[in-house]
Formats: C-alpha cells, sequence, structure tokens
C-alpha cells in the first residue's frame, strides 16, 4: 500500500512518545515504591466540576445525543459569547462563534478555510507542534520565527515584518503559549495585526489557555483588536473538559460560510453530550470553581519555578499563564547524564541534552517530563517543558527525587 507524501514526511509527536515509554516503565516504579509522577502532559489534574458531569448525564439520559448544527448549539454559542464579554469586556457576537470538536478541529477548518498549497504561515519557535500540522494539512508552509527568552519566546511586530513575503497568508501565534507559557503583550499584539493586516494577511491566535492568565498585564483577548481576527479556543483547559473534545473558534464574518460547510463536511456536529455539558460550565458556581483552580495553579506555579532554579533548571522566564515552565536544563544533565560515547555526533536530536535527561529522570527518578525536541529548533534541544498541571505534592515529590539524584 501507497502512503500520500504527507503522511511520509509527517514527524511524530515525541510528548506521545515518552508518555508510552513512562506507561510501561509505571509498574516498576510502583513495585520499587516510587510510583512514576506525570510532570509531562498538558492535561489539568482536575475533572470537568459537579454541574458540568451532571449536565453532561442529564442530557445521555433524556436522549439529547443527535446531531446539532454544524456550528454548534445556539445557546452554548450565546453562552461563550457572553463569557466574552463579563470576563474580557469583549463583544463578540454569537453568529461568529463556531462550535468545534476540539481546538484541534478549529485549527484545521481554519487552516482549510485559509490556506492553498505554496501559502506560508508565520510562527513561532519554540511553539506548539501540532499546529505546525495543521498548517501542512492545508498545503502550505510552515515558516518558524526564532523567539528569544529576551522577547519572551513570542515574536515581534518587527520580526514579522521582516519575514513577510508574497506568499505570507497568515501568522498563526499561540497566547499564552505552550511550552513557554508566555503571552504576547497586547500592544505588541496590536502592532503584528497591522503588519499583518496592511499585507492582506491573518491572524490567527490560539488562545486556549486564554483562561489561565496569570498576569494582569496579559490576559486580554486578540479578539479585542477588530473583527478579522481568528481566535482558536476551547474547553479543554480552563474548563477542565480534556477527553470531552469539544473546542469553537471565532472567525470573521466572511469565513463563516465556508467553515461551516468545511465541519459539515469534515465533523457533522461536535459531540452533543458534551456541549450540553458544556453549558453547565457558564454557571455561577462552576465559574467560581474555575477560579479557584486557577489560583491553585498560580501557587504551583510560584513554588515550583524558585526550585527548579535551585536544583540548576534555570527558567529564563516566569511563565504568566497556562500550567508549563519552559526550564534550560543543560548544566543538570551535565551532572546526571553519562558522557557520550567516543564519536557520538553532538549534534543528534537523541543526544540532546533534554532528551538525554528526560530519559535518565524517567529511568532514575521516575519523573516523566518533556523535552524540547518536539516544540522547534530554536534553542530547544537545551530545555525542558515541565507541566504544573500535577498536584503541589506531585511537584514537590518530584523536586525531593531530583535533588536526591544531584545529591548522590
Amino acid at each position: 500500500m501507497q502512503l500520500s507524501d504527507y503522511a511520509r514526511q509527517v514527524v511524530p509527536f515525541y510528548v506521545m512518545q515518552m508518555m508510552r515509554e513512562a506507561a510501561a516503565l509505571a509498574p516498576q516504579a510502583a513495585a520499587s515504591g516510587q510510583p512514576m509522577i506525570y510532570l509531562n502532559v498538558g492535561e489539568p489534574d482536575f475533572t470537568a466540576p459537579p454541574l458540568v458531569q451532571q449536565a453532561g448525564q442529564r442530557a445521555i439520559a433524556q436522549g439529547r445525543t443527535h446531531y446539532t448544527d454544524s456550528s454548534g448549539l445556539p445557546e452554548l454559542r450565546e453562552r461563550i459569547s457572553a463569557w466574552y464579554a463579563e470576563r474580557f469586556g469583549v463583544q463578540v457576537p454569537a453568529r461568529r462563534i463556531v462550535v468545534t470538536s476540539g481546538a484541534s478541529a478549529a485549527l484545521q477548518l481554519a487552516c482549510l478555510a485559509l490556506l492553498n498549497a505554496g501559502d506560508e504561515v508565520l510562527m513561532a519557535d519554540p511553539g506548539y507542534p501540532c499546529n505546525r500540522q495543521f498548517v501542512r494539512m492545508a498545503g502550505a508552509q510552515p515558516l518558524p520565527l526564532p523567539a528569544t527568552a529576551a522577547a519572551r519566546y513570542q515574536p515581534s511586530a518587527a520580526q514579522i515584518e521582516a519575514a513577510l513575503t508574497p506568499r505570507t497568508r497568515a501568522a498563526l501565534l499561540a497566547s499564552p503559549a505552550n511550552p513557554t507559557g508566555t503571552s504576547i503583550a497586547h500592544e505588541e499584539l496590536r502592532a503584528i495585526h497591522g503588519v499583518l493586516a496592511a499585507r492582506g494577511a491573518a491572524l490567527i491566535v490560539d488562545e486556549i489557555y486564554l483562561g489561565l492568565s496569570h498576569d494582569a498585564a496579559f490576559g486580554r483577548s486578540a479578539l479585542e483588536l477588530g473583527d478579522d481576527i481568528i481566535s482558536i479556543n476551547s474547553f479543554s483547559k480552563y474548563f477542565c473538559m480534556t477527553g470531552w473534545r469539544l473546542g469553537w473558534m471565532v472567525v470573521p464574518e466572511a469565513l463563516l460560510a465556508p467553515v461551516e460547510l468545511l465541519a459539515q463536511h469534515l465533523y457533522i456536529s461536535p459531540s452533543t453530550p458534551s456541549q450540553y455539558a458544556a453549558l453547565a460550565c457558564f454557571e455561577p458556581e462552576s465559574l467560581a470553581e474555575y477560579e479557584r483552580r486557577r489560583a491553585a495553579l498560580r501557587a504551583r506555579r510560584d513554588w515550583f519555578v524558585p526550585q527548579l532554579e535551585r536544583l540548576g533548571l534555570h527558567v529564563p522566564v516566569m511563565p504568566d499563564g497556562a500550567f508549563y515552565v519552559w526550564a534550560q536544563c543543560s548544566a543538570v544533565a551535565e551532572k546526571l547524564c553519562a558522557p557520550l560515547p567516543a564519536g557520538a555526533d553532538a549534534r543528534a536530536p537523541e543526544h540532546a541534552p533534554s532528551w538525554r535527561l528526560a530519559y535518565e529522570l524517567m529511568r532514575r527518578a521516575h519523573i516523566a517530563v518533556t523535552p524540547g525536541r518536539d516544540f522547534g529548533d530554536f534553542g530547544t534541544a537545551d530545555c525542558l517543558r515541565f507541566s504544573t498541571a500535577s498536584s503541589m505534592e506531585h511537584l514537590q515529590q518530584a523536586v525531593a527525587r531530583i535533588r536526591a539524584l544531584l545529591e548522590q
């Protein structure tokens, strides 16, 4: 059987590879009295709040499981619209909101609606790897822009303007971003929008962690900048509904019909029980619980980052949102990892400090973390991504285990 060119060229998602290997090692770790600690997964340890679970159960019990409109339940689109107004002070008409089968479906729909073969899409490096694949699936080419710690791991308007070519169709940015947890300052994002608009290019902003902003200087939606912004969002992160596979996108009026047609063919409609459950996300009781959880995630960040610094895992930029910490690991890798064999190519991905240290921590300390390999090429070989979505207890145990290794 002959595979497509795309299937032959797609690279692995190494986060999933690390998850499989950690799961295979987990029984041995548990038997040793040191269970595996998972700091590699971008998934809150909180489940959906009680009202959300109950609403989903009622929907199934009452037989509300048939297809909905391809753009989602009208009442859910209205609730999302009201949330934008109440939380961010942004007026987003419900008609411009399209409910999707997770944020991944929203990204695919945006790319298919906008991109042609040969188009270029500007993106930050480091950045979330799957976003590059959505661009490639549409036949376009992701163009990575090196993002430095000095720039909070985000591209600048000047950098984007310098990278524009006649083939630039869009910029796909994330704020707050995975893996760094950093956001684009609002005025910088305004400048980026102006640069792109002047060239007729679109601005797509992945805002799936927007609800988990921890710094008052950030936490503003790109939708403030104009009706031509495409915003991607999700019920997975702030709303703690990862396995329910439900997201949404806000699109300009001109994209509504094309996106709806694409959604009809690709997905029919989002999960109906998940949509009815999501209505309960916006009840006052649920929103209060989400805010308590956001405070808990911030407390984990505030404790964990200084601890990493004391261990020699330098965090150049304090994350202002999400639940990730992007740490430089070369100094610790040098202490804990065996020297490379004579003649080994130090430039090989499997010999990168972050890759070797991730395996060392998994085997010797039973801690699963994510090496930088997934997230691009610019400085990623020397960085690990830690997820603080695990409990404070697990974070404390992980720090103690790493400290014990370093003291041996």
